[in-house]
């Protein structure tokens, strides 16, 4: 049996996420002892009353010392934009890029609030 392998972003989406993640900054918004916010600028996508930034991250930690447990990390996009369904390779491609950078190789439990494009994930590593 052939099997055919077929590629689900488009190249148009592709090239359109390899801009987005080249253009993505963020900036700490806030810090206590236990949680971060950061604001997450995007070339593509602003928030429609303010015209900043597109969403915001906030991070959760356990400063216990215990180093087997989650950091619970939240992203809330603002831009109505990135909820359309068809944008959900580009909104998980933020989305791994911000866990990454931000919260790089710790456990996290991650929650996505875009509309239609929301999800949850466990990153383990």
């Amino acid at each position: 049996m052939d099997k055919k392998i077929i590629d689900l972003v488009s190249p148009e989406l592709k090239e359109r996420i390899d801009n987005e993640l080249s253009a993505l900054t963020f900036t700490k918004n806030f810090r206590s002892a236990t949680a971060e916010e950061w604001f997450i600028f995007l070339k593509e996508f602003k928030d429609p009353k303010t015209g900043g930034a597109a969403g915001k991250v906030i991070i959760h930690y356990d400063l216990q010392g215990n180093r087997d447990i989650f950091i619970n990390t939240t992203i809330i996009f603002d831009d109505p934009s990135l909820y359309k369904g068809d944008l959900e390779p580009l909104v998980y491609a933020i989305c791994d890029e911000l866990v990454n950078r931000l919260v790089g190789y710790a456990n996290t439990l991650l929650a996505v609030h875009a509309g239609e494009n929301s999800y949850e994930a466990e990153y383990v590593r």
